[in-house]
């Protein structure tokens, strides 16, 4: 397998990833290269920019939630469909767990993938120093993978006088530059990006950025080093079967296939964080997906066997939320008459007895969690955690991991589970859990413990049998 691809990283967040990668993925669609992409790491948001590009799903790999073994098959997976991939990174190159482990951080993936790495690095108001520090991030590259940089928003006339000293100085190849575009706005909202759907113009802003990338950044070296590096590398996944005991193996694999089932999935502006692969294995499973909007819809779809109640922003909408008392009642009813659910963060959000908003105005919600929600003022639980119950129900016993970004807070977290941090080991009680339900604010990754779908499709069963 020579499968080509890239890992697009920074020495920080905020230094223009996501901008060189919506306009490297609209360039190649362009030149007609069959590319797909994926995200290092948890975050849903950057993603969901992909896909505006690709009208693809977009993937997440994270050496946190998957072990060597698993991520190689999920990045090996449907790779011959493809010419290219480009992996846009997280936060700092280095930057793992608690900001300073290698597990969990871009440069851990690219040695798990044996990828080359794409520096982009924010040149504005720098000069020289950028030399300095692309000598520290290089003195760090123990196994040589950094083929590269592009030196983004700088201009073209410094970039002519810079590109040679680093090149010269460091024997690093300079790709070009990307310079600063007052009109191409990726606004964030708290530590992500806004979503793409908020971005008036996104779209044309994308084929602006890919028509600038195409004349600043020598796109056809980049390719030829990336696939002169596959054809050196020669990658192949490993087997499935080597993985050793206690590890997680391709999700797919676990799963027993069952019944067709219809599970009910909310998708609207305020619902839309969800893992491709988590759906991916309800419908490797045999589930159908029914995508419903709780701001839009009456009422939940007919003949549907199971509720999934993601991620988003209910907050920004909490008024439409709270005004659709049809479909709030809908939600109501069915959990009570023993409908299985999974909600998460926001899905978890939605489910309380209220929701007050960032203007402090406080809406009905659907009712089944007591209590209501409200802005902490600040970020209230961050990181990567793994969550044990503390009654077997969903888990068979076995963790399952997960992330959690919120400044939303519940008046009842629930205490079915315990949260524990990888990097200090701190524990906090969580979800509220039952051998039907599964309603908290971490985000989990369901390959982690796939038994978790096999659990939740299993009750879905009984209730359509029933």
């Amino acid at each position: 397998m020579n499968h080509a691809g890239i890992l697009l990283v920074s020495s920080g967040s905020g230094s223009g990833k996501t901008t060189i990668t919506c306009g490297l993925l609209a360039t190649l669609k362009n030149r007609s290269v069959r590319v797909r992409s994926f995200k290092s790491g948890p975050d849903y948001i950057d993603p969901m920019f992909h896909e505006r590009v690709l009208h693809i799903p977009s993937r997440n790999l994270d050496t946190f939630f998957s072990d060597v073994n698993q991520i190689r098959n999920l990045y090996a997976r449907e790779a011959e469909q493809y010419d290219f991939s480009v992996i846009e990174g997280a936060m700092g190159l280095y930057d793992g767990l608690g900001g300073t482990d290698k597990e969990g951080s871009a440069y851990h993936l690219a040695q798990t993938l044996d990828l080359p790495i794409v520096l982009v690095l924010d040149a504005h108001g720098m000069g020289r120093t950028m030399i300095a520090l692309l000598a520290g991030i290089l003195k760090y590259d123990e196994d040589h993978r950094i083929m590269g940089v592009i030196l983004n928003r700088t201009t073209e006339r410094f970039y002519e006088i810079i590109g040679p000293l680093v090149e010269q100085e460091l024997g690093l190849v300079v790709f070009g530059f990307f310079p600063e575009q007052k009109d191409f706005c990726l606004d964030s909202r708290h530590l992500g990006l806004k979503l793409p759907q908020e971005i008036k113009g996104l779209q044309q802003q994308i084929a602006r950025a890919a028509d600038v990338l195409e004349r600043t950044i020598d796109v056809d070296r980049m390719l030829d080093m990336a696939q002169r590096w596959a054809l050196l590398r020669e990658f192949q996944p490993l087997p499935i079967e080597s993985a050793k005991p206690g590890q997680n193996k391709e999700c797919a694999k676990n799963l027993n296939k069952i019944e067709p089932l219809r599970i009910a999935v909310a998708r609207d502006q305020a619902f839309c964080f969800y893992y491709e692969d988590n759906l991916r294995m309800l419908r490797d499973a045999g589930a159908e997906l029914v995508a419903f909007s709780p701001l839009e819809d009456s009422k939940l779809p007919e003949q549907v066997d199971g509720l999934l109640l993601g991620g988003g922003y209910p907050e920004l909408c909490a008024r439409q939320l709270s005004e659709n008392v049809s479909m709030r009642e809908s939600i109501r009813v069915a959990i009570e008459e023993g409908m299985p659910s999974v909600a998460e963060c926001g899905g978890f959000m939605y489910l309380h007895e209220r929701l007050t908003d960032e203007t402090g105005s406080t809406y009905p919600m659907v009712g089944t969690v007591p209590g209501g929600c409200r802005n902490s003022g600040r970020l209230v639980r961050f990181g990567y955690v793994e969550l044990c119950e503390s009654q077997m129900h969903f888990l068979a016993g076995k963790p399952i991991r997960g992330h959690e970004f919120h400044y939303y807070d519940s008046d009842e977290n629930g205490s079915s589970c315990m949260a524990v941090k990888p990097t200090n080991g701190r524990k906090w009680a969580c979800i509220h859990g039952g051998d039907d339900h599964w309603w908290g604010y971490p985000h989990l990754y369901y390959p982690s413990n796939p038994e978790f779908v096999q659990h939740f499709l299993e009750k879905c069963m009984v209730r359509k049998r029933r």
